[in-house]
């Protein structure tokens, strides 16, 4: 399967059917003058993943934003390659700092899937319950959903009168060792229902595309 557009100025350039079986789905933002991605991977196939913002068309080199989710190796493994390849600055929330940049490598669950992790420094630091990065001339907003991990973050920016929720790992799962609260994550269910998107980009199930079927998913891991 070929990275492809989810919504104008939005792609899919990785994930099970587009780069590699362990990999979390991994999106695109085109700002015009720049680019972030959200998400790299578990890391092997970062290679392929700049192909693939080049086969969409795009300039590698305007990647100037990595935004992590949360800590968890599927979604960073791919950091440090690309960090150090396209000279992009890395986004995370305050508390995902410990697996990040290495202080505390059980938190990425690298364990589980057999690899290790590199760490790296995150540049750009959010703190508290929300944070924003502006991407050439889109906003992305960046909202402090704790539970799967303590720090995970949804982001979502507005365009053409739409909202594109990036709900990474809304089905969780949970795990002591990865400092999960299933407590906290039900609120941050809610909060993300609030939100009323338009689109959800989730991070292993695919993209849903009404309002209705993004409401119906998020529902059901709250029942």
């Amino acid at each position: 399967m070929k990275p492809f557009q989810v919504f104008e100025r939005v792609y899919q350039i990785g994930g099970p059917d587009i780069t590699s079986s362990a990999d979390c789905c991994i999106y695109l933002i085109n700002g015009g003058s720049e680019l972030a991605v959200i998400d790299t991977g578990l890391g092997k196939s970062v290679s392929k993943l700049i192909r693939n913002i080049e086969q969409l068309g795009f300039n590698s080199a305007a990647v100037n934003y990595l935004v992590a989710t949360h800590g968890h190796i599927d979604h960073i493994g791919g950091l440090a390659y690309l960090k150090e390849t396209l000279n992009s600055r890395v986004l995370a929330h305050e508390l995902e700092l410990p697996a990040i940049e290495g202080k505390n490598i059980r938190r990425t669950a690298a364990g589980v899937y057999g690899v290790s992790y590199e760490p790296v420094d995150v540049d750009i630091v959010i703190r508290g319950n929300e944070g924003f990065i502006e991407i050439g001339d889109i906003k992305l907003i960046c909202p402090h959903t704790p539970g799967h991990t303590p720090g995970g973050l949804s982001p979502y920016l507005d365009l053409k009168g739409k909202r594109v929720l990036f709900g990474q790992d809304i089905h969780g799962p949970f795990n002591p060792a990865w400092g999960s609260d299933v407590a906290a994550w039900k609120q941050s269910l809610k909060k993300l229902l609030d939100l009323d998107a338009d689109f959800l980009c989730e991070g292993h199930f695919g993209i849903y595309k009404t309002k209705e079927k993004v409401r119906k998913y998020i529902e059901s891991y709250l029942d």
